[in-house]
């Protein structure tokens, strides 16, 4: 009972955090630790350079001191006073073994300097590579982002009705179209274009005759000869019938 209170702690827990997680606010704050490291980095180096002169310092003071007292155990012997230069030889023989410890520091100090100044390029690389690939990263979230905004946008429209909609209408429209024009092309088919062309004929051809009828009563045209009226027809006055 206890193992399954924890693992549904643990997996609420988890849920909670990767809810409230944002990486494009975590790779900014992981850009600003990087940048935040770089003097704490160089205060390093400050000191180990600062333990590497000191070091050189003291180098350069043994040998002095070296120099000194082996001109001193010499001045000493010339002299004829051995004492003096057992005891000068005494602090030389000190003076040297500091030398020795003094130049296996100061090479130790040397390396760790090396490695600091190596340490800090492979840093600063490594830093500008987090960093590009981070500001890279939160390019792709923003415009991911944006994406997602256009997506749930098309998304609402098409959600909307307006797509099924407008195909609707337009297959409506359409239909109605073909459904008028076939209404016309029915309709044109059942007119008599024949009889249609004589009713014109004979409406022009009166209008001819009322057009000649009105001239003839204004004197600007004369009536046609009776021979030419019925020049058609057969004369049977004053012929004799033949009976037979």
């Amino acid at each position: 009972m206890w193992n399954r209170f924890t693992r549904a702690m643990r997996s609420f827990f988890g849920f909670f955090v990767s809810s409230i997680e944002d990486p494009e606010l975590i790779l900014e704050q992981n850009i600003r630790d990087l940048n935040d490291q770089v003097p704490k980095m160089n205060e390093s180096i400050a000191m180990v350079r600062a333990n590497l002169t000191l070091l050189e310092k003291e180098n350069v003071k043994y040998k002095n001191d070296i120099r000194d007292l082996t001109a001193k155990v010499k001045a000493a012997i010339q002299a004829g006073r051995d004492d003096l230069a057992a005891q000068y030889a005494t602090k030389l023989q000190t003076e040297k073994a500091a030398l020795e410890r003094n130049e296996q520091q100061l090479e130790t100090a040397k390396q760790a300097y090396e490695k600091s100044l190596n340490l800090k390029k492979a840093f600063m690389r490594e830093k500008d590579r987090k960093t590009q690939e981070a500001m890279n990263a939160i390019r792709d979230a923003r415009r991911a982002q944006w994406q997602s905004k256009v997506a749930d946008a098309m998304e609402s429209f098409q959600v909307a009705g307006i797509d099924a909609t407008h195909d609707e209408m337009v297959r409506k429209v359409n239909e109605k179209a073909a459904v008028n024009e076939a209404r016309m092309q029915m309709a044109l088919e059942s007119v008599d274009h024949q009889a249609v062309q004589i009713e014109e004929d004979a409406e022009r051809l009166q209008a001819m005759d009322l057009v000649k009828q009105m001239k003839m009563e204004m004197g600007l045209q004369s009536p046609a000869p009776v021979s030419e009226v019925g020049g058609g027809t057969e004369k049977t006055i004053g012929k004799k019938v033949e009976i037979k």
